[in-house]
């Protein structure tokens, strides 16, 4: 079954989604054909990412030249666009993608958004459009920032960009809320305690007029009291 929107998942688990074992934080065009982000927003994380616009856009921080001994520290440099040899980096494959959007649109590259809230716990975030992309001055050197948007209803990722596209739940809930009710609910499902298949759950759902922008609103549930719950909500 395909990951859905705030589902907690393993490093191992995603990577058997995505048909390849992430390292990279910015992966453009897998194996799969899919693109995919990984993030963090906790204290120390390496990038600045953000999350804007009532959990509907992300702001996703280019990365670093990689480090190498004898070199200078990567955070003291412009993050590159090019290899030393001329090919794209990440970076660089990406600021395409989105200047393709720009000048063709409406079509924009899709890309599936994995969260690190914890050390071996990731969170499936949701399927992103990238809009935009520009360089600005960080600390005295350049950076790379993207523009995403969460799609308001997501494909299965085998299904093709023409098929049937299933109802996203909701909107990113922001980093410091996840952190608050995984601590809160003591990583397990507040109705069984089962500490597996858990997803973060929007008590009044957002199409209702739930929040995601407050802990009191979110809790953690396992698959079968999600799927309980969701059958009950008319």
């Amino acid at each position: 079954m395909p990951f859905v929107q705030g589902e907690v998942i393993s490093h191992a688990q995603m990577s058997v989604e995505e048909g390849t074992h992430l390292q990279r934080g910015m992966n453009y065009q897998l194996a799969s054909g899919r693109n995919v982000f990984l993030m963090s927003v906790r204290k120390g994380a390496p990038y600045q990412d953000a999350v804007e616009d009532d959990g509907r856009v992300l702001i996703y921080e280019g990365h670093d030249a990689p480090r190498r001994q004898g070199g200078p520290d990567p955070k003291t440099v412009d993050q590159p666009e090019f290899y030393p040899g001329g090919s794209l980096t990440q970076n660089g494959l990406f600021k395409e993608a989105a200047a393709r959007y720009s000048v063709n649109g409406p079509t924009a590259e899709e890309i599936r958004v994995y969260e690190k809230i914890k050390q071996g716990i990731w969170v499936f975030n949701g399927t992103f459009e990238l809009q935009d992309c520009w360089q600005e001055s960080s600390h005295g050197r350049s950076v790379f920032k993207f523009r995403l948007e969460l799609l308001n209803d997501v494909r299965s990722p085998q299904s093709s960009r023409s098929t049937f596209r299933e109802f996203s739940p909701g909107r990113l809930i922001p980093p410091a809320i996840k952190l608050e009710v995984w601590d809160r609910d003591q990583g397990q499902c507040v109705d069984c305690g089962n500490s597996d298949n858990l997803h973060f759950d929007h008590i009044i759902p957002y199409s209702k007029g739930g929040s995601s922008l407050t802990a009191t609103n979110i809790q953690l549930l396992c698959a079968r009291h999600n799927l309980s719950k969701s059958a009950r909500i008319i």
